[in-house]
């Protein structure tokens, strides 16, 4: 399958007037009782689905991910290890272990734990005492260590998720999106592999109380190795979940769901789905020409596009002709353009899904053209421009 396509275009006015044109109504591939959605393909990145991704939401035990994210940093970059232990805090014993009636590893006041211990508790019954203890060890203090996890997740691409505190307990001001925390499960299960595996697995052990796993998708026989879940009064049931099937792997967010039993089940379609409805295809091989964009000025009257590596797009199987495609730049281009100049990109659409930008680089280099030609280019700009 290959996509032909000769000069398009888009200015600033004629970008928002492609993107209605091109975007048709109801187009979603699935349907989903959550509020949000968001699922994307963990070797690509592709965007598989998306419903109302950007809309913010309270984080809840969701925001988990985000304290472990800093604990697996601080532990892959050597400025901690598994073995150090941290104090149990009165704080953290009152407002996150069993007095609090939360989700709690059940830690003992004044003990020393060790951080492997601490992150199962986290990872595995989403221990809002664990988080606190390892805020309280790694930062002083749970508001400092908030303040450095705002700080670690704008470095990491989140830039619209705000934290208070490590646990996901209710706060002002705290929220995030569900783009955002698939995002984040992404980055934990690209950058952190063996640490990641705690997510999987099936119960914990603490205080001589077990628990088991809090991910329902864990159950299931459906490849699941993660990854949280979480519940609010102004967020509905939510949860990120991850599973792997035949070498294809998805990560979903999802906020806004009824109950548990919706959630699980929702959580379940949705990435199923995703791991059995798509197939990997090459839309253009490695140094083939994309497109082409005007040039304004040149030489020549555009200039040919392509990629700096092989295009694959994930196609539905099921839905070939809801992949739709188009180069989008800033144009007409000014002359002189240089052989390998960032010029626009190739924006792929499933049904009403952005998913995937690939950035495209002029294939040649077009010099300034004589001065009929710029004159013939100006004029044409007078009359046309406008309408871009």
């Amino acid at each position: 399958m290959r996509f032909r396509l000769v000069h398009p275009f888009a200015g600033l006015l004629g970008l928002g007037l492609l993107l209605a044109a091109l975007v048709p109504a109801n187009a979603q591939l699935f349907e989903t009782k959550a509020t949000q959605a968001f699922m994307i393909d963990a070797e690509t990145g592709t965007v598989l689905f998306s419903k109302d991704a950007d809309q913010p939401i309270p984080p809840a035990s969701m925001a988990k991910l985000m304290t472990m994210e800093m604990v697996f940093n601080a532990i892959k970059s050597k400025r901690m290890t598994l073995d150090d232990t941290f104090v149990v805090s009165e704080n953290a014993w009152r407002k996150g272990g069993a007095p609090s009636g939360t989700s709690t590893m059940f830690a003992k006041l004044k003990s020393a734990v060790r951080v492997e211990d601490l992150i199962q508790g986290v990872t595995i019954q989403a221990a809002n005492d664990g988080c606190m203890v390892l805020a309280e060890g790694m930062a002083g203090s749970e508001e400092n260590f908030a303040a450095q996890m705002n700080d670690r997740a704008r470095q990491i691409g989140l830039a619209k998720s705000t934290f208070v505190n490590s646990t996901g307990l209710p706060a002002d001001g705290q929220q995030t999106t569900v783009r955002e925390l698939a995002q984040l499960g992404l980055h934990l299960w690209r950058e952190y592999p063996d640490l990641y595996l705690y997510y999987g697995r099936p119960d914990f052990t603490w205080n001589k109380i077990t628990q088991r796993n809090r991910n329902p998708l864990l159950a299931m026989g459906i490849g699941a190795d993660g990854l949280a879940v979480g519940a609010s009064e102004a967020g509905g049931f939510g949860i990120v979940g991850s599973i792997s099937h035949d070498g294809t792997r998805v990560i979903a967010a999802m906020s806004g769901l009824a109950n548990d039993r919706e959630r699980a089940e929702e959580a379940r379609k949705l990435l199923e789905w995703g791991v059995r409805s798509f197939e990997k295809t090459e839309i253009f091989a490695s140094n083939e020409v994309v497109g082409e964009a005007q040039v304004f000025g040149g030489a020549k009257s555009g200039v040919a596009l392509k990629a700096k590596a092989p295009i694959n797009v994930l196609l539905p199987i099921a839905n070939r002709d809801k992949l739709t495609a188009k180069i989008v730049y800033q144009g007409p281009v000014s002359a002189p353009v240089e052989e390998g100049q960032p010029v626009g990109t190739l924006r792929v659409w499933i049904g009403d899904t952005l998913s995937q930008e690939t950035p495209l680089f002029a294939a040649e280099s077009v010099g300034v053209g004589t001065l009929p030609q710029r004159a013939f280019d100006a004029a044409k700009e007078l009359a046309v421009g406008w309408l871009r």
